[in-house]
């Protein structure tokens, strides 16, 4: 019980040249068996000044075989470390952006191998790019969402969407199910 009444943190001024500590207890009962005395605790200016204005002083009973000694502890106030959970914050983005980022090469690779697939068939038809563009479209979004959420620069997404169209386009020309206009004229 004595422990807890000593044990406290107390904020102490910068200008703070001695401390004199005096143990006093409360107790219900008046016994003084359960309520040590001790007493002043001083401590010098330079101690005092550099390290409590600093933090807070603890103080705490230890019960020894020949008698009682106090244990003062000074640290300096706890506040939540900004790098910590900044370090966390990262670590969590990074898992999820890399989650992001293999959905990305993963719809894209469907897509290419898929296009390929068509390119080599001798007898494809102009009707067997409709999955292949649902494909496309699917990968579109997941591009667009990661460039929207900051996992992927704008540019790069444009770049992939670019190469996944022009892909198409080339199997497109290959099969003669597209031909492009001349370079001269253009529509209007």
């Amino acid at each position: 019980m004595a422990a807890a009444v000593l044990s406290s943190c107390l904020a102490l001024p910068t200008k703070l040249k001695n401390l004199s500590l005096n143990s006093s207890c409360s107790t219900a009962s008046s016994s003084s068996s359960t309520c040590p005395t001790f007493g002043s605790l001083s401590f010098s200016s330079a101690l005092s000044h550099n390290v409590f204005n600093k933090g807070c002083l603890s103080m705490s009973i230890v019960r020894r075989p020949i008698g009682h000694s106090i244990v003062c502890e000074a640290a300096p106030k706890k506040k939540a470390d900004s790098a910590e959970k900044r370090a966390r914050q990262a670590e969590k983005r990074r898992i999820y952006n890399k989650a992001r980022k293999s959905e990305i090469r993963t719809r894209m690779k469907k897509v290419l191998e898929a296009l390929d697939d068509l390119r080599k068939k001798p007898d494809a038809q102009a009707e067997e790019v409709l999955p292949i563009e649902k494909l496309i479209a699917e990968a579109y979004s997941v591009i667009d969402k990661a460039v929207k959420v900051g996992t992927m620069h704008r540019n790069t997404g444009a770049r992939r969407k670019s190469r996944l169209a022009r892909r198409k386009k080339a199997v497109e020309i290959h099969h003669g199910w597209y031909t492009p206009a001349p370079a001269g004229v253009t529509a209007n």
